[in-house]
């Protein structure tokens, strides 16, 4: 606040600068009223500061509307009254001495103390310069904005996971599908050779067998023979 104090004297002594040399008008007198606070939201990108004054025994054809404006550490000259950036900043004059600070393309870096002024450049009077005691202009919302940022982000990161998943599970399937009577007809094979070596396998034992049976009849014959020679000698 103190430092906000020396710079609205700063700014009584622009004005002096700026309406040096003035006229003899000694009973000019004026006040001007603004608004302590204006908030906006975040979506808005055009704001209207409005300022409301009185003049009494002033020349209106001397009038001059001026705008400042107090950042964190310095001050701006606005309209002075030429406004320095026309296509950010404009001046209305309204009915009933009314007076408005149209800012197009708003930011948060927008967000300041605007101080109104108004002067009679033809009066000495030490009245006929003055300035309201300014208007908070706060874009709010911010952190909302970052916020929805974020939560649009987090969507998209998982959205497209969702994706990655479905692309690799349709790939999966039509890799499977396209691979699937392949390997039925190696199962088959494999079926097939498993049977053949089963019947392989069944004929090697048939074989042994009838072998073994061969040999053992082969065996048995000579008794036979022995006993058929020795009944023919009796």
């Amino acid at each position: 606040m103190v430092y906000f104090a020396k710079l609205k004297n700063l700014l009584m002594l622009t004005f002096d600068w700026i309406l040096h040399g003035a006229g003899s008008a000694d009973t000019c007198h004026v006040t001007v009223r603004q608004p302590t606070f204006q908030g906006v939201d975040y979506s808005v990108h055009t704001v209207f500061l409005t300022c409301a004054f009185s003049a009494s025994g002033c020349s209106p054809s001397s009038l001059q509307i001026l705008w400042f404006r107090f950042l964190t550490s310095k001050h701006e000259d606005l309209c002075t009254p030429g406004c320095t950036d026309q296509q950010k900043y404009k001046v209305h004059f309204l009915p009933e001495n009314n007076i408005s600070l149209q800012i197009n393309d708003l930011t948060v870096d927008d967000n300041a103390v605007y101080i109104c002024g108004i002067a009679f450049s033809d009066s000495s009077s030490p009245h006929s310069k003055q300035t309201g005691d300014g208007t908070v202009l706060m874009k709010t919302g911010a952190e909302k904005q970052h916020s929805n940022g974020k939560v649009v982000s987090i969507f998209m990161i998982i959205t497209s996971a969702l994706l990655f998943l479905y692309s690799t599970t349709v790939f999966t399937f039509l890799v499977i599908y396209k691979l699937k009577p392949k390997l039925l007809k190696e199962s088959g094979k494999e079926g097939q050779r498993t049977e053949n070596c089963k019947i392989s396998s069944g004929r090697k034992i048939f074989q042994a067998i009838a072998q073994e049976l061969q040999k053992q009849k082969y065996a048995a014959q000579p008794d036979n023979l022995e006993d058929d020679t020795i009944y023919q000698n009796r």
